[in-house]
C-alpha cells in the first residue's frame, strides 16, 4: 500500500532567518514517514526577503512551493491559500516560527492513523509571555460565550487534517476568516494531543493590540449574530423596567403622591437611551457592512508569483 502524501502549509511573515531551519527539520521529521510530500510557503508580502529564501529552497527541492500575495492579506488568508493549493491526503497547518515544532508532526500523523479526520495540537505549556496568554485566554472565553461553542486556548492552528475536511474548507469562501473556528465548524471526527511549544526563534508576533482586537471583533462578527441578539434582550429589559417605572408613577399619582420633576433625570435619561439607540444601530450597520462586503465578491487574496507549482493556474483567490 503505497504511503499517504502530506503538505505543509504554513503562512510566512517577518521569519526569513527561520525559513532554512524549519525546512531542515520538517524533511527530518517528514522522510522516516513518507517520501511524498510538499512544503508550501505563503508568503504574506513580508517586508523582509522571506520571498527570496523560499524561491531558493524550491531551487534546491522542488519538494518546497511558494506562494507570493501582492500585498499583505493576514495569517488566515494565506492559510487559505496554501490549503487552495495543498494536493496531499494530509494536510499539516503550521507557523513558521518554530513555535510550531516539526518533531511534533509524526505524533500528530501517528494519532490520525487511529481513524481521526483532524487532530489538533494542543499547546499545554505555553512559551508565549503572560500578557499574552491571559489575553488570549481571555478573547477565548468572550468568543466562546458569543459563539455558542467551546474555544480552547491551548489549541491553534496547529494540527493535521483529512482531505475530506481540506476540501469542505476550501469551498467555504467567505472574506472573514479564522482557521480554528472553520475547522471545528466542519465537524469530522476529531482529538487533541498533548504537543510541546517553544518559544519564537526570530522576532516578535506581527498581532499588536489593535489587530488582535480588530480580529478579535470581526471574528465575533462572521461568526456568530450573538450580539445581535443580546441588543434585542437589552431592549427588551428596558422595554420591561420602563413600563414597571411607569406603573409606579401612575400608583403615586393615584395616591396622591406628587413627585419633584428633575432637569438633570430627565437629561440624563435621554442620552443614556440615545447612546443605546446609537450602539445598537452600529452593532447593525456593521452587520450590514459585512453583508457588503461578501456582496462586492472580491477574491480573498491575490498572487503576485508561484514558484513549484507547475501547470496550477489557480492564483485568484476564486
Amino acid at each position: 500500500m503505497a504511503s499517504a502524501k502530506i503538505s505543509i502549509v504554513t503562512p510566512v511573515y517577518r521569519c526569513a532567518p527561520c525559513l532554512v531551519q524549519l525546512y531542515n527539520r520538517l524533511r527530518a521529521a517528514l522522510e522516516p514517514i513518507t517520501a511524498d510530500f510538499e512544503i508550501i510557503m505563503v508568503n504574506d508580502n513580508s517586508p523582509d526577503h522571506a520571498w527570496e529564501v523560499i524561491q531558493e529552497l524550491s531551487r534546491r527541492d522542488r519538494r518546497v512551493k511558494g506562494i507570493h500575495f501582492s500585498r499583505n492579506f493576514g495569517q488566515h488568508y494565506a492559510i487559505t491559500a496554501g490549503l487552495d493549493y495543498a494536493s496531499g491526503d494530509w494536510v499539516v497547518v503550521m507557523d513558521c516560527d518554530l513555535q510550531d515544532q516539526p518533531e511534533e508532526i509524526p505524533k500528530l500523523y501517528a494519532k490520525a492513523q487511529e481513524g481521526y479526520d483532524i487532530v489538533f495540537g494542543q499547546r499545554v505549556e505555553r512559551q508565549d509571555r503572560l500578557l499574552k496568554r491571559m489575553s488570549s485566554k481571555l478573547f477565548y472565553k468572550v468568543f466562546s460565550y458569543l459563539t455558542d461553542t467551546e474555544q480552547d486556548a491551548s489549541i491553534a492552528n496547529f494540527g493535521i487534517y483529512h482531505r475530506k475536511v481540506i476540501d469542505t474548507l476550501v469551498n467555504m469562501r467567505e472574506k472573514l476568516r479564522f482557521f480554528p473556528t472553520m475547522v471545528k465548524w466542519v465537524g469530522f471526527r476529531s482529538t487533541a494531543i498533548e504537543i510541546e511549544h517553544a518559544s519564537r526563534e526570530q522576532g516578535k508576533s506581527s498581532y499588536s493590540w489593535k489587530r488582535l482586537l480588530n480580529l478579535a471583533f470581526d471574528v465575533i462578527i462572521s461568526f456568530s449574530d450573538k450580539p445581535l441578539r443580546l441588543t434585542v434582550k437589552l431592549g427588551f429589559f428596558m422595554s420591561f423596567f420602563s413600563f414597571l417605572y411607569a406603573l409606579y408613577i401612575v400608583i403615586r399619582a393615584l395616591l396622591g403622591i406628587k413627585g419633584i420633576i428633575g432637569w438633570p433625570s430627565l437629561i440624563v435619561s435621554i442620552w443614556f437611551l440615545a447612546g443605546l439607540i446609537i450602539f445598537i444601530l452600529g452593532i447593525i450597520g456593521i452587520y450590514i457592512s459585512k453583508i457588503y462586503d461578501e456582496a462586492k465578491k472580491r477574491p480573498i487574496y491575490i498572487i503576485k508569483e508561484v514558484v513549484g507549482f507547475e501547470g496550477m493556474e489557480r492564483a485568484d483567490g476564486r
